[in-house]
């Protein structure tokens, strides 16, 4: 499998971010799980926890926390009505982008 190069997952990773979250809510470690069950093997927590805060800054997701039977609560992100707008427009702009690349590229490439 193909390397991922670091600063263009630190790019989309807002858009994987809000897409997991689309799917059900869920906390940051379960999202590292999650990323790392799609293929991104070496996505670290220390690049998750930012870009859930900044999500959360920008209103793209709403916190609340579910207390834990061991431990502290967990802070669980679902996304908010902006989010869901924002995921949208990211996907849009991914779709079109993949369209030019796969033009200026010859195509698909495997």
């Amino acid at each position: 499998m193909a390397e991922i190069d670091a600063q263009m997952l630190k790019g989309l990773l807002s858009l994987l971010l809000l897409g997991l979250l689309a799917e059900r809510p869920d906390y940051g470690y379960s999202l590292v799980e999650r990323l790392r069950d799609g293929g991104l093997d070496d996505v670290a927590e220390g690049t998750v926890y930012p870009a859930l805060a900044r999500l959360e800054r920008h209103g793209w997701v709403t916190p609340y926390h579910v207390p834990s039977e061991r431990g502290p609560s967990r802070k669980y992100y679902r996304v908010s009505p902006a989010g869901h707008d924002e995921l949208a427009a990211r996907l849009a702009g991914w779709r079109h982008l993949t369209q030019v690349i796969d033009l200026l590229t010859g195509g698909p490439h495997t």
